[in-house]
């Protein structure tokens, strides 16, 4: 049986929660792929901000449309994806700040299983560097 080489996997969210279902499946496929030991980053760029703002309010009856998922991305750290970035620029844009995003964290098993944060606020050149280093990158 041949080694399996485990590929880097960036899913980059670029729309808003809701309105669409694009942040739900892209949720989703990471979910589904860090559960089959996928190698899992995830960047969120233009208004996929959004996505990761804490205190989201929808329901069902609103304009939305649709169930606020936006709780699911609390059990990332569960599956392994600790690899969360958020571009300043789109941020800065949209008048936010990393105090304005959930607290996504995960145990640190080489600290004493400490909790850390998972998300890293970087640059548009820093997300570049991150898609050339990738095997795939699937954009939502």
């Amino acid at each position: 049986m041949e080694d399996e080489v485990i590929k880097k996997f960036l899913y980059v969210n670029r729309k808003a929660p809701y309105g669409t279902i694009y942040a739900l499946e892209s949720l989703e496929v990471v979910l589904i792929g860090a559960a089959f030991d996928q190698d899992v980053s995830l960047a969120f760029i233009d208004d996929g901000v959004y996505q990761l703002k804490k205190d989201q309010k929808t329901s069902v009856d609103s304009g939305a449309g649709m169930k606020n998922f936006s709780k699911t991305y609390l059990a990332l750290g569960d599956y392994d994806v600790n690899k969360i970035y958020v571009d300043k620029a789109s941020l800065d844009e949209r008048g936010l700040t990393a105090d304005d995003l959930m607290e996504l964290v995960y145990e640190d098993e080489d600290d004493d299983y400490k909790e850390k944060s998972s998300i890293s606020i970087v640059n548009q050149e820093e997300i570049a560097q991150l898609m050339e280093q990738q095997d795939v990158v699937l954009s939502f």
